[in-house]
């Protein structure tokens, strides 16, 4: 999580790569840091189950938001 222009961002970053250009998922403007380390710790979840399932993990790009 970090700080922008008057609101918060949470980012879930590649082990291997932890750019913050190139994240696994990325959310803005969130209102407070207690809402952007919820919708961090909610996508952590959904993600280990996804793994737990054997999916494949789509990346997110930062300025869209699109999966890459």
């Amino acid at each position: 999580m970090n700080y922008g222009s008057r609101h918060w961002y949470a980012d879930i970053d590649d082990a291997d790569d932890p750019q913050p250009d190139d994240p696994f998922w990325f959310v803005d403007n969130c209102r407070t840091q207690t809402q952007a380390l919820e919708s961090g710790c909610a996508e952590l979840r959904l993600m280990a189950g996804r793994l737990v399932r054997g999916d494949h993990l789509d990346r997110v790009l930062e300025v869209t938001g699109v999966p890459v």
